[in-house]
């Protein structure tokens, strides 16, 4: 600034008013010591200094500011190019349009009048071009032809114009913006004016994220991904769960899938979609998929006593295998014989869930078969012996045919793969120590389904979408089989007669379990080993589901936050499930 120029200025407007220094500062906040110092030119005054200054003498600043600077003219032209120029970063930037200009404006409008009335004649036309521009997508798609018009005609009319009025202002510091909508007014632009532009902007932002970010849940109600994102970190930091994959399916499709934590937490290993996970009784899902597409194909069939197919009594084979296939605890039971597959798929064969929990660890039958419901992973594993022993096939080979290849889920197995070593998750206890993985699981049908977070929603995705099986068979896949009026699902409480899950109707489908809620029925399965904890759950009317998969015995204290977080589903049944929250 030009020290002399201001000090004439202010000695000037101040002896106008027929004010001494003393009496100025009395009006202000500045120093009478601070006044003679501008008056002698001794000092270059702040801009605040001088906006005070103007205030008391009811003048504007621009009386006091020195009127010949020689480079006034080029400051102008550099600042007006900007404020006009900026807007052409909206063809790249969502908003910038708006953004910018705005910016600029709000920070030089008080320098100088001139960035005063081009800032609010660029805001209002881009803040005009915006609404127009969004009028155009819509009529894109409800005014056939003359809607495609329009739509093709906004950007180019819009872009042209600024860059005209950006050589103008630049040569002759002059503008014309048509059909501008006065948002703001060069006469009355304060904080309101200001305060209603940013809204505008934000308001049409948050309707183009709603669409686009925004996730849809049983009870209508809506939640952005970021703010997902979020409650999830913080859930798993204060639960200490070491790693964790969501993903919240909606319209059939996954619309959310992230990762957190770690694969290896100890070594601080990032887990991701890819990354190999152990996926215990998800197992039993895909396995149902499979046993449904061979019953299409007439290999099997669900009613039949499965011993029926077998040439010999299931306790005369030698097995195969290091202990699975192995049933000559048998040989004295009078009921297994009475056993079909779809009293495996739903739990009802009277197995223990493996012979290991038996005192003897021999493996029998507790009631007669389909009176009831005791979870039994034993009850998958001897359908899965039965059918590789029908078709000469492999668990395995029958899963990469019928379910895995087809799915394109290339990085599933039931059982571990060498490639796996490059990239898979430990399971962490709850200190956060790792688990030794197991490498050497023979493949069965009820545990040992190798996956990767990417994998399985695939392979949700397509049971949502009703892939691979026919609607006739996913009706049977999905119908009820048994009432389940137990008071947990495991442990001491497996024994209690509740009425407690009435509501929701918990029962068991095939090979998923069921209940039913306003918003439809629901299918559910879980997964958990020595850390490894995996909970999903399906709406087929509705469209939408959730998958967790964790790798920490954390995991499940934040199931239930997790399903009312993501889906607002408050029916899972976590206290049968035994998900007991870390805060409570």
């Amino acid at each position: 600034m030009n020290h002399e120029s201001i000090a004439k200025n202010l000695k000037y407007e101040r002896q106008k008013k027929g004010l001494t220094q003393e009496s100025l500062a009395d009006m202000t906040q500045v120093t009478v010591r601070t006044i003679q110092r501008i008056e002698k030119g001794e000092v270059t005054p702040h801009l605040k200094t001088l906006k005070l200054l103007a205030t008391a003498l009811e003048i504007e600043v621009d009386n006091l500011m020195p009127l010949d600077n020689p480079k006034e003219e080029t400051i102008k032209s550099k600042w007006l190019l900007l404020i006009h120029g900026s807007p052409i970063l909206g063809t790249f930037i969502p908003f910038a349009n708006v953004l910018f200009p705005l910016f600029l404006w709000i920070h030089k409008r008080e320098d100088n009048k001139l960035y005063n009335e081009h800032g609010i004649k660029v805001v209002n036309f881009q803040i005009t071009a915006l609404i127009l521009y969004i009028s155009s997508f819509i009529s894109l798609v409800t005014i056939e032809k003359w809607g495609f018009i329009f739509f093709i005609s906004i950007l180019p009319i819009c872009s042209l114009i600024v860059i005209i009025n950006t050589f103008y202002a630049v040569s002759k510091h002059k503008c014309y913006y048509p059909l501008s909508i006065p948002f703001l007014r060069i006469r009355k632009s304060g904080a309101l004016g200001i305060l209603i532009t940013i809204f505008l902007v934000s308001a049409i932002s948050s309707c183009r994220n709603t669409n686009v970010n925004s996730i849809s849940r049983l009870d209508g109600s809506q939640i952005t991904s970021d703010s997902i994102s979020r409650n999830v970190q913080q859930l798993i930091t204060e639960a200490n769960v070491h790693g964790l994959a969501v993903s919240i399916f909606q319209n059939n499709k996954p619309v959310y899938s992230e990762t957190f934590g770690y694969k290896d937490f100890p070594a601080k290993l990032t887990l991701s979609d890819t990354t190999n996970i152990y996926g215990a009784s998800l197992s039993k899902a895909v396995f149902s998929i499979l046993v449904m597409k061979l019953v299409e194909e007439d290999i099997i069939d669900l009613d039949t006593p499965l011993e029926s197919y077998l040439p010999k009594k299931v306790f005369e084979y030698t097995p195969k295998t290091k202990w699975h296939d192995d049933y000559s605890a048998l040989k004295e039971d009078s009921l297994y014989s009475s056993i079909t597959a779809r009293m495996c798929l739903s739990h009802t064969t009277g197995f223990a869930n493996w012979r290991w929990f038996e005192p003897d660890h021999k493996l029998r039958v507790h009631f007669i078969p389909g009176e009831k419901y005791l979870y039994s992973g034993e009850g998958f594993v001897y359908l899965q012996v039965v059918i590789e022993r029908i078709t000469n096939k492999s668990l395995e080979e029958l899963a990469q045919k019928y379910v895995f290849k087809p799915l394109n889920m290339s990085n599933s197995s039931y059982k571990w793969q060498p490639r796996y070593e490059e990239d898979f998750a430990y399971g962490h206890n709850s200190s956060g120590e790792k688990y030794q993985k197991d490498k050497d699981n023979e493949p069965r049908s009820g545990s040992t389904l190798e996956t990767t977070f990417e994998d399985y929603n695939k392979f949700l995705k397509a049971v949502l979408n009703k892939k691979i099986l026919s609607e006739e068979s996913y009706d049977e896949l999905f119908s009820q089989q048994i009432r389940i009026k137990t008071k947990s699902q495991f442990g001491p409480g497996s024994l209690v007669i509740t009425n407690k899950y009435d509501n929701i109707n918990l029962g068991y489908a095939l090979g998923w379990g069921y209940l039913e809620t306003p918003y439809g029925k629901g299918f559910f399965k879980e997964g958990h080993g020595d850390g490894f904890q995996h909970y999903s759950i399906i709406f087929p009317e509705s469209g939408i589901g959730v998958l967790l998969m964790s790798n920490s015995d954390n995991g499940e204290s934040i199931f239930k936050h997790l399903l009312e977080l993501t889906i607002k589903d408050t029916y899972t049944p976590w206290e049968w499930e035994g998900y007991l929250p870390y805060d409570i």
